[in-house]
């Protein structure tokens, strides 16, 4: 939900982007900010994106939420867990990041899973990089190149 509109996290997310074209078709799709949010409810706002986020999903697409509910794992763990993904047959996963307050209780429904980047709450410009520069990591870790180290 939102743009990332911090200059040097949007420098970052564009150059792992640039990184990860190396090995997969990756693209970022950025969905609209919910409008009136001040006036809203923690729950309307949930239920607002929830319909952004539904919308702009296939019905044959593998939805991972990142969420702090979600399964933790090491670097290597999570490129595994892609390897996996990507050796069963799915035509297109896709990872959500949700707005400040999470996920509304149908996109938890619509998920096929959930995966957590830390115990730690980020800011959602700050989730974006983390998670392109972890999966470029997993990406390198699984053509055996050097950019990981154990």
């Amino acid at each position: 939900m939102g743009k990332t509109s911090t200059s040097y996290l949007k420098a970052g997310i564009e150059e792992y982007v640039r990184r990860l074209a190396h090995y997969v078709t990756f693209d970022i799709q950025y969905l609209g900010d919910f409008k009136n949010a001040k006036n809203a409810s923690e729950n309307q706002q949930k239920t607002a994106e929830g319909r952004t986020i539904l919308s702009s999903i296939n019905t044959t697409d593998h939805v991972i939420l990142l969420d702090e509910k979600g399964q933790e794992m090491t670097s290597v763990a999570w490129s595994q867990y892609l390897q996996r993904k990507m050796s069963s047959g799915i035509r297109r996963l896709v990872f959500v990041v949700g707005g400040p307050y999470g996920f509304s209780e149908e996109v938890y429904s619509r998920a096929n899973g959930k995966v957590s980047l830390s115990l730690m709450t980020f800011s959602h410009e700050m989730v974006r990089l983390i998670f392109v520069e972890q999966l470029y990591r997993a990406f390198t870790i699984l053509n055996h190149e050097p950019y990981h180290h154990q």
